[in-house]
């Protein structure tokens, strides 16, 4: 497991607000991977977070991280995270690395993150942030996350953190057998979905509504289906 040096010298007060955080949020809504909550209590959320705003890190809601955009819920990181069912030595795909919270999750559970983000300024900042707290099994790649990361694949999970209207093909054809594609799917009304890899099949099952920013670039291009 990654170890955060952050983590082990920050005052209590940040320890305790993530338990109280896993406690009422998390196992109170379900989350039971023990990994996922262990990785989740490790993690100090605060420093991902806009310095003007850490004091809401661990209230039960987004925030803003900048750029327009959000870092999700800690129950949505947790339950995301989960439905993936990946562990130590697993290689996962995320699409919108974003704050690079999720991928620190991930990251502290000895997972090797490969994270893509579309928008140069939060590209640049979870660069920092990640390497500053010493999360070296995470790679973070600045671009259009629409393709994924071909060179790379297969993956055994993939976690996409941005709404797209449709799945996108090429993160299907980048599912390692048996790996599970958690993505928000739709415009207005969003969808969790969970999408599977079983040989040559894809099987697909909905979660729970869910709201997202949307996906952009080459997924604003492709003709949703009718």
């Amino acid at each position: 497991m990654m170890a955060c040096n952050a983590a082990e010298t920050e005052p209590d007060r940040w320890a305790a607000l993530r338990s109280e955080m896993v406690r009422r949020q998390l196992e109170a809504r379900g989350v039971r991977d023990p990994g996922v909550l262990a990785s989740i209590r490790s993690v100090p959320r605060h420093l991902f977070i806009p310095e003007g705003y850490r004091d809401h890190a661990y209230d039960d809601s987004p925030q803003a991280i900048g750029d327009g955009q959000t870092i999700s819920q800690p129950y949505i990181v947790a339950l995301m995270t989960e439905l993936l069912e990946v562990g130590p030595g697993a290689r996962v795909l995320e699409i919108g690395t974003g704050s690079g919270y999720q991928a620190a999750v991930l990251a502290a559970m000895g997972v090797e993150v490969f994270s893509i983000e579309i928008r140069p300024g939060l590209c640049r900042r979870a660069s920092e942030t990640l390497e500053e707290l010493g999360y070296e099994n995470v790679h973070v790649h600045c671009g259009d996350g629409y393709g994924g990361w071909p060179d790379e694949a297969p993956f055994n999970g993939i976690v996409v953190t941005a709404a797209p209207e449709r799945v996108p093909a090429p993160l299907l054809d980048q599912l390692a057998q048996g790996a599970h594609l958690v993505i928000p799917v739709g415009a207005f009304y969003q969808e969790l979905k969970v999408i599977t890899r079983d040989g040559d099949e894809i099987a697909e099952r909905s979660v729970i509504p869910v709201r997202f920013v949307p996906m952009t670039g080459e997924a604003e291009r492709v003709e949703p289906e009718e």
